[in-house]
């Protein structure tokens, strides 16, 4: 896959966006080759968590424009809506959907729709040299790829309407102030802390992991009687897992667990 680097590491895959000359910005192709890798860890049974990052100094600066600038020397207007729902939202909706823990591992500026494939992503560590721009509006565009929905659920409405409104940009100190990522590192130590991570996760138990991040997508949106018995009914699931046998017997022998995903 030439715009994508795909490496699968003892249990963990790492998805690298590979694009530096255009700050890793996406085109169709891009966006596809992604989603299979998506995919591919989704099925590869050995693989309990992944890794999305950009080579170069960016993480993923949305749609590259030259594209975009491609359909306009044409004479044609840009599918927007098409490319949205074709692409970019299968992309969201592979990470939040896929059952294993998925790392965004910011390496430096994550602009326009990378912000939604970032933000997507369960955990978030960035480098001290990352980069949050709200750029749509200088373009004369709305968010899209759910950055707006994101960040509505981790910052105040106020600093969204500023931040998307204005052309903003956040630095990585700021974000980690406002909970936008879990962790912030120096940016030296960004691979090791991130593989760090993906390992910690590598070893605990995939199938509740994956049953709680629709634990909590749908909690988002419910009311407390309808949280209530989707947790029973998930619970009933996570409870028949190899792992939950696992967890018990070692809880219960005073000893390290040694969990396999199952």
């Amino acid at each position: 896959m030439p715009n994508i680097i795909y490496e699968k590491i003892e249990g963990i895959s790492k998805i690298t966006i590979n694009r530096p000359e255009v700050l890793n910005a996406v085109d169709d192709i891009t966006l596809i080759e992604l989603e299979k890798c998506l995919e591919d860890s989704k099925k590869d049974e050995n693989i309990r968590s992944i890794i999305i990052t950009g080579s170069g100094r960016a993480f993923c600066v949305g749609v590259d424009l030259k594209y975009v600038k491609s359909f306009l020397e044409k004479g044609e207007k840009f599918p927007y809506g098409d490319m949205l729902r074709k692409y970019f939202h299968r992309v969201i909706l592979s990470i939040i959907s896929l059952p294993k823990p998925v790392i965004a591992s910011i390496n430096g500026v994550v602009a326009g729709a990378g912000l939604g494939i970032a933000f997507a992503c369960d955990y978030k560590i960035a480098s001290n040299k990352a980069r949050f721009v709200e750029a749509f509006i200088n373009v004369g565009l709305v968010p899209d790829s759910g950055s707006v929905y994101f960040l509505l659920k981790s910052i105040s409405l106020p600093k969204v309407m500023e931040f998307v409104t204005l052309g903003g940009e956040i630095d990585a100190n700021e974000a980690f102030r406002l909970g936008l990522i879990n962790k912030l590192v120096e940016h030296e130590k960004l691979e090791e802390e991130t593989i760090q991570i993906a390992k910690k996760y590598a070893e605990m138990p995939t199938k509740a992991i994956g049953l709680t991040k629709k634990l909590i997508y749908y909690t988002y949106h419910k009311s407390l009687e309808e949280v209530l018995e989707y947790e029973a009914y998930l619970q009933e699931i996570a409870g028949s897992t190899e792992d939950h046998i696992e967890g018990l017997k070692a809880f219960l022998e005073k000893r390290k667990p040694v969990f396999k995903g199952k």
